[in-house]
């Protein structure tokens, strides 16, 4: 497959960071890069490492691949506004992230799964392709027929205590939510410098 299917946390030791996209544990019980020369003192990392850090944090956040990934920082670079803001807002509005972000699904690759097995519509309209763009507006909803599956209700029961972003409405009783606003760079459920990223495509563009 070519999806990261590896540890997710040996991942997100690599990185420095949880990425809260890619596994639901809240730290790092080990925050030194993995190898038996992790909790060794390193040289200063270079412009370049920082650079590739920052790109693979949403990458693997995200759970993009990386042709699919520069093809929306080229996207970004293209529409009015600054790169990083809108890059952030081409990626928080694909459809895995905002049924991750609803609480229907622990992670995005679960929600991605969801998306892709049919459980989820968009306007009353079955979508199963996980890159698929929300604009504002759109009603993200359970399918009917899924209501009562075992793992969405689950989901349900656990998404009452899901701090979700300011431009997501959610309604558990309907097991449907709204996208009522743009997200921004803020809404990113972790530090990332989207500058970097920018600056690490910048020739490439």
């Amino acid at each position: 497959m070519a999806r990261y299917t590896g540890p997710r946390l040996k991942r997100c030791r690599a990185l420095g960071t949880i990425l809260p996209g890619l596994t639901t544990a809240a730290t790092l019980d080990r925050p030194y890069p993995p190898g038996q020369h992790g909790t060794r003192r390193r040289r200063k990392d270079s412009d370049y490492k920082m650079r590739l850090i920052e790109k693979q944090k949403l990458r693997f956040h995200f759970g993009v691949l990386e042709k699919q990934f520069q093809r929306y920082v080229t996207q970004a670079s293209r529409l009015r506004g600054p790169t990083g803001e809108i890059l952030i807002q081409l990626l928080e509005s694909r459809l895995d992230n905002i049924v991750w972000r609803l609480g229907l699904a622990p992670t995005i690759p679960a929600a991605r799964q969801l998306v892709v097995h049919g459980h989820i519509c968009v306007n009353g309209r079955r979508v199963d392709r996980p890159s698929f763009r929300v604009g504002v507006g759109d009603e993200i909803a359970v399918k009917e027929k899924s209501h009562q599956k075992p793992f969405i209700l689950e989901a349900l029961e656990a998404s009452t205590a899901r701090i979700r972003p300011g431009y997501l409405e959610f309604d558990p009783a309907k097991a449907a939510g709204k996208m009522v606003a743009l997200p921004t760079r803020s809404d990113l459920p972790f530090d990332a410098n989207t500058q970097a990223v920018v600056e690490f495509y910048s020739q490439k563009l």
